[in-house]
Order: C-alpha cells, then structure tokens, then sequence
C-alpha cells in the first residue's frame, strides 16, 4: 500500500472564487450570510433595535452578569517559575484593564455574532503592557475573504486593512467557520420582538378605544367644508373636553367597541416574551414564572450550561490572542498562562465561607449541623467553643 503524505494546504478556502455560496467576492470586506440581515439592508443597526426590548435586554443582560459575577483566576501554563512568573503579570495586566468590565461588553457578540476590541499597547519597565482595552461597535468592521478584520471608515467603504496583534476579536454562533461574523441570538430574537412590538401596537389601539369610543357626527346635507371642517375641530375636541357645542342640525353621537377584555394580546406578548427568553437563555422559569422548584433546577442547570460556554468563549479567545501575545513579547520561554473563570461549587462555597467570616467577625456563629450540611465532611468542635 503507497505511503499516503497529509496535504498541509488549505482547499476549502473562501478567498480566490472557491467558495460558491458567496458567488463573486470583491476585494475588501465580505459580505455577512445572515439572510435576514441582507433582506433589511445589511446594517447591524437592525439588531441594535432588537435590543432596545425590555424582555430582550433582560435577559442578554442576565447571560451577562452570569458571567462576570463569577470570579476569575490566571493559571500558570507550567510549573516552571517563568511560567508562573507570566502568570502573575497576566494577573495584573487583566486587574489594570478591568477584565470584568472587559469581558461584559466583549459578550455583547453573543447577541450581535462578533465583537471587536481594540488593545491599546504600551511600554513600560521594558515590558510591553496594556494600557487599555477599548471594546468598539462590532459594525464598525468587516471581514475580507481571508478572515482578516478591516475597519469601515469615511474613506474606505470596503474597509482599510489593520495591523496584526492590535485588535482582538471572536466570532460565534454560526455553523460552520466560512462565517467570520458568526450569528447572533439577534437573528433569532429578531421576529419575536417584531411580533410583540405590533401586538402591543394594537392592544394600545384597542385600549384607547375601550376608554374613550370613537365620536361620530352627522351633518345635513347642504353643510359647507368651512362648516364641515369646524364640526371635525369640535368633534376632535371630545378627545380632552368633557363638552362641546355643535350648530342645529348636526348629530353626535359615540361609538362603542364592540369586544370586551384584552385576553388576546396578553397573550401574544406573554408568547413572544417566553419566546424571546427561550432563545436567549434557554428556558423561562429563571426570567419568568416556573411551575415547580424541581423544573426550575432543571432549567438553572441549562442556564448554567450557557454560563459557561459564554466564559470558554471570551476566556480562550483572550488566551489564544492577547494573552499568548503579551507572554510571548515579555516572557519568550513561558507556556502562556490561562485565564479562566470559575464556575464549579467551590466558587460559591469560597464566596460563602467569606460571607460567613464576616458574619462571625460580627458576632455570629453557625451550628454544626449547617456546616456540615453546607460543606460536607466530618466536622467537630473546637476544645473549649462548645457546639451550637
């Protein structure tokens, strides 16, 4: 059997005509596949809209806070000093930028399918440090057929080319890699909130006109336009006055809506909002109300699952990019050091115990049985502290 070598080139590109999804591609920036966003004219401006819901913004921001409330912590990549030397500064760097305030916004490509943060750089004690990290509108860039990040400008329509290792960026939700801008939960958030939006339209209409009913007026036969157009102003007049006086002749009288209740737009709003949550944060019963304790923990453990793909997502991008670049400019023989945040029981149980410390400083103590219930084990009294 013929030895059969491994092709290192790259086949399936996307660049050079080969990818026939896209058809014709011009130079510069690629267009996104969103079929959605190209039927409404191609703006992300569209999902901004999307955001502006209530539901939507609760519960993006549910995902989001999940997220940063957990603590965070820098493993060194090895047990060698430099390495752990790398990741006592990567530890610094992420505290000088505020990584919580960093990660929060960078989640909003979750919602959008990209984000895009500029990585303000510096020199410092013979280091390269980071100043800053400003994380931009994700419409603001494009990609070209090459995956490479360009920025829209005045002046460049298709976007102006940008340095290596100054922008950091990631991209999800897509199924497949052929899509640098990934896609969002805005494109699926979108038609809920589109529906819910025109039925609360409507509920409005139908409320005002339970409240106040249409006015009708007849006028004779023979009336002018002057007089015609003064009856409308007097008629238009009931909408605020509680009287008004019409010319002999002509007629008011009020309409009354013919339906009573509003159980058919409650009801199409409580769908969209469950559908909205559903899609956002994988159930209802952690934005919404649940049936039963044992089905909403059923249902947080889904949301715990989105957790934490949400922090692998921000955590590994950062650790492939910019934390593999700053270890490689100031620590050349370190393993890069991984950021990563910490979503296992003994987070809240650390978080826990130091809630309880400051209890105890003030006077409190626990008993046995939460202690051991709490955290397990075997546990005893102290000599001479007696048991509670």
């Amino acid at each position: 059997m013929a030895e059969t070598k491994p092709v290192l080139r790259e086949i399936a590109r996307t660049a050079g005509g080969r990818d026939i999804t896209r058809g014709f591609i011009p130079m510069g920036a690629l267009a996104p596949q969103d079929r959605l966003l190209a039927a409404k004219g191609g703006d992300y401006q569209l999902y901004e809209t999307v955001l502006s819901d209530d539901q939507v913004k609760a519960v993006v921001e549910q995902r989001r806070l999940a997220v940063v409330s957990r603590p965070w912590e820098v493993v060194p990549g090895g047990p060698a000093a430099v390495d752990k030397a790398a990741a006592e500064f990567m530890a610094e760097q992420l505290t000088h930028i505020g990584w919580d305030r960093v990660t929060d916004k960078m989640l909003y490509g979750v919602f959008y399918g990209y984000a895009v943060a500029e990585l303000l750089w510096t020199v410092a004690g013979g280091r390269v440090v980071l100043d800053q990290v400003k994380v931009r509108k994700a419409r603001r860039f494009r990609f070209d057929a090459e995956g490479r990040l360009r920025l829209l400008t005045v002046h460049a329509s298709e976007g102006e080319a940008l340095p290596e290792r100054k922008f950091w960026h990631f991209a999800t939700g897509a199924d497949n890699d052929d899509e640098p801008y990934g896609l969002g939960l805005a494109h699926w958030l979108y038609w809920p909130v589109l529906f819910k939006r025109n039925g609360i339209k409507f509920w409005l209409v139908f409320l005002e006109k339970m409240g106040m009913p249409t006015v009708k007026g007849t006028y004779p036969p023979g009336a002018s336009e002057a007089e015609k157009t003064k009856f409308l102003e007097a008629l238009a007049a009931m909408q605020t006055d509680s009287a008004l006086i019409v010319p002999q002749g002509m007629a008011v009288e009020l309409l009354e809506a013919a339906r009573s209740g509003t159980p058919d737009y409650v009801t199409l709003v409580d769908k969209m909002n469950a559908a909205i949550s559903k899609v956002a944060v994988g159930q209802t019963m952690t934005t919404d109300d649940g049936a039963s304790r044992a089905q909403g923990q059923v249902h947080l453990t889904v949301r715990q699952d989105l957790v934490k793909a949400d922090a692998d997502l921000v955590c590994e991008s950062w650790n492939r990019g910019p934390g593999a670049w700053l270890t490689e400019w100031n620590f050349p023989a370190a393993r890069p050091p991984q950021v990563r945040r910490r979503l296992d029981a003994t987070a809240d149980l650390d978080a826990q115990a130091a809630r309880e410390k400051t209890l105890h400083d003030m006077g409190f103590r626990p008993t046995l049985a939460h202690i051991q219930e709490t955290y397990g084990g075997e546990w005893a009294v102290r000599a001479g502290e007696g048991g509670g």
